[in-house]
């Protein structure tokens, strides 16, 4: 055989060069091959685009040649591909169309191999065109059979099968592999004439093979012959499956083999999106892709694209060096490219609603060597996104509606500098259209959020988009720039503030303080109307007020180093009234809004000893920026003037005495809510059951019967 196979090789070798130098623009590589697996790589260089394959075996003849190459087609148990690549080289491959399969000792199947070595064979390969010499190549094949079963098992885990109802050894008198053991009549291993040794000895029980015999008192497990006359009336009728004995064998579990330490980058399989969210699982876009936020990994230091997970909150700031303007997430970001489609977790598709804010003071983002606001020749910066605060309203466990309030800035760059950006995530119970529709039913109740919005427009329907009217709530250091807001309480008056921090600099662009001032109070009240009751319909304008302002008149005189006209304080003023009672709870509403102003002059205090504030114009001193609200009560004349009698007799007035006698039956009233009507009910019973037995074996009942009685004598 080997000599054989070197005297075919050599023959190939030399046929191989010959027709090289015969045809030499059309060339194989490799110009011989040895096969020995089920697919061969062949390439044919040169101008082949308008040459034909043929593929056929070929053998040498009594006198030891091979024969000279042919363009005939022969069958062949190879499937020949070719693909171009590029314009001149054709990629041909060879692949075996039968098993490799050894054939085991009860084979049915022909396509298996008979003995180990499988395929050994030598195939003639021509590239053919009319008219011209065709270029050939042989492959000697010689491909051994595999070894491995048919249906190997898995390799990441063993299963087996779940004992509560199929027992892990249906033989457990099997204990040895390929052997007959001795009375295991359930041993497959064990002849028929082997059996019939031991037939009438075998083992009992489970371990013999027996693991589902019927219980005694199983209806199939009697005969007629031998069953007691009440056997029918209490044999119980049960499923095969549901058998005692398989509580003798140990319930099976699933094996997972512990993976070995391995130095190659492990391949992350791809997203699955849940059809529901738990909490701990991302959340995932209408793409199947997660949805990602920036988020911390060390102290500073982000992940752009960190994938968000449901019900986990967090609050992290990301310090990014930038020496030009950002052009691409997460700095540089347009509105569309936030309103992304994100999965809701049962069966829909929300759109995240974005809110974009302009920040004025960009101090508590910004950190460099110059000032922000510099107006130098510099590269400026527009719409640099600062901050990214979510929150994602839930319910059960999907998503109900997703917002997105984004703070902006321009920033001028002359240097290198470090923008120090903010990103939130806030998981809140409901929807955004629970938060309270209603601060009373239906007027105001004191102590509940004032109903504001935006009037907007839809078609021909113009409805009241919700909003809040607010005052300051200082945090911390109680600066605007750490400053947060908290809605206004109706009936609840309030005043509270923020330090802003202004440096000579700002002092010099009266205009720009001015502006930046005004725009911390306007963010207060983002809003144009208020609802006049606590339970208004968002869609009737009837039931809602427009915002009244009262203009300011000042001029703007400013000096060398001071500012004069600032907004520093806003008063919300709340007129409201009683308009009727229901259920004798008087019913608030508002009459009217009005917002007003009050305006002063800034300029930097010098003094102390310490004129560092008035030399440096970068140092800065603080001043107060204010908010107010007041809630006045309106009189309404309701009806005429009281009498002279209504005023001074006050004993039967319920509501200018402690003593009311005409409520005296009202706990058996339904408008007694103290506790359910049923119990009230049978309290005033009995109460009135004692009233009867008092009255029956008291006194004045006694009396009666001894006049009864001596009349009667």
């Amino acid at each position: 055989m080997a000599i054989t196979f070197s005297f075919i090789l050599c023959l190939f070798l030399f046929s191989s060069d010959s027709l090289s130098n015969t045809e030499g623009d059309i060339v194989f590589q490799p110009s011989y091959s040895v096969a020995t697996g089920p697919s061969v790589t062949i390439y044919l260089l040169g101008n082949a685009s308008d040459r034909l394959l043929f593929l056929k075996n070929t053998s040498p003849s009594n006198t030891g040649s091979l024969p000279p190459p042919s363009c005939t087609v022969e069958p062949t148990q190879w499937l020949l591909t070719k693909e171009q690549i590029g314009k001149t080289a054709v990629r041909i491959q060879l692949k075996l169309e039968r098993s490799l399969q050894l054939c085991g000792n009860n084979e049915t199947d022909t396509d298996c191999c008979q003995q180990p070595l499988c395929v050994l064979e030598t195939l003639e390969l021509s590239a053919c065109q009319e008219g011209v010499p065709p270029v050939s190549m042989y492959i000697q094949a010689q491909i051994y059979a595999t070894f491995s079963p048919t249906n190997p098992g898995s390799e990441n885990r063993t299963v087996l099968p779940n004992q509560v109802y199929q027992p892990l050894g249906s033989c457990p008198c099997d204990l040895t592999s390929g052997l007959c053991n001795v009375r295991c009549c359930c041993d497959q291993d064990c002849s028929e004439e082997v059996l019939k040794l031991f037939e009438g000895h075998c083992l009992q029980g489970p371990f013999g093979g027996q693991v589902s015999p019927a219980p005694d008192y199983q209806c199939s497990a009697q005969s007629t012959a031998n069953a007691p006359d009440w056997f029918p009336f209490l044999c119980v009728m049960s499923a095969p499956e549901n058998n005692p004995y398989l509580g003798l064998f140990y319930q099976g579990k699933t094996l997972i083999p512990k993976p070995s330490p391995s130095f190659q980058r492990p391949v992350l399989s791809a997203p699955l999106p849940a059809d529901e969210y738990r909490q701990g699982s991302p959340i995932f876009t209408m793409s199947d892709q997660y949805f990602t936020i920036p988020q911390e990994l060390f102290a500073g230091q982000c992940a752009n694209t960190a994938p968000v997970a449901y019900l986990k909150n967090f609050n992290i700031k990301c310090t990014t060096l930038i020496k030009f303007c950002p052009i691409g997430p997460p700095l540089q970001m347009s509105p569309s490219d936030l309103r992304v489609q994100v999965k809701d977790g049962q069966g829909g598709v929300i759109t995240i609603d974005v809110l974009d804010e302009v920040a004025v003071d960009l101090s508590p983002f910004i950190s460099s060597s110059e000032s922000p606001y510099s107006t130098d020749e510099g590269q400026v910066c527009e719409n640099v996104t600062l901050a990214m605060d979510y929150q994602f309203f839930w319910q059960a466990n999907g998503l109900t509606s997703i917002t997105l309030r984004r703070t902006v800035g321009t920033i001028v760059l002359n240097s290198s500098v470090a923008v120090t950006a903010r990103y939130s995530s806030v998981f809140l119970s409901g929807n955004v259209t629970d938060q309270p529709k209603k601060s009373g039913n239906p007027g105001y109740l004191v102590g509940a959020p004032l109903l504001a919005g935006f009037g907007d427009t839809l078609g021909n329907t113009t409805f009241i988009e919700r909003s809040s009217i607010n005052i300051w709530q200082p945090v911390g250091d109680g600066v605007c720039s750490t400053a947060e807001r908290r809605p206004v309480m109706f009936g609840v008056n309030a005043t509270a503030g923020c330090l802003l921090a202004v440096s000579q600099y700002n002092l010099t662009q009266c205009d720009v303080l001015r502006e930046m001032v005004a725009s911390l109070q306007a963010s207060l009240v983002m809003a144009t109307h208020v609802a006049k009751t606590g339970d208004p319909d968002f869609q009737r304008m009837a039931d809602w007020l427009k915002l009244s302002y009262v203009l300011v008149n000042g001029s703007s005189a400013d000096g060398d180093g001071w500012c004069s006209g600032v907004l520093w304080h806003q008063h919300v003023h709340v007129r409201s009234a009683v308009t009727g009672e229901v259920g004798g709870v008087p019913q608030r509403e508002i009459q009217a809004l009005t917002i007003s102003y009050k305006m002063s002059s800034w300029r930097l205090e010098c003094g102390g000893g310490d004129p560092s504030s008035c030399l440096d114009p970068m140092e800065t001193q603080l001043f107060p920026v204010s908010s107010s609200v007041t809630f006045t009560d309106v009189l309404v004349n309701s009806g005429p003037p009281k009498t002279r009698f209504q005023v001074n007799f006050t004993e039967y007035d319920c509501d200018r005495n402690d003593v009311c006698w005409p409520e005296l039956a009202f706990p058996l009233t339904r408008y007694y809510t103290g506790e359910p009507y049923s119990q009230s009910l049978a309290k005033g019973l009995i109460l009135v059951f004692f009233f009867i037995v008092a009255s029956v074996l008291g006194t004045p009942w006694k009396q009666i019967r001894q006049a009864w009685n001596t009349s009667s004598l």
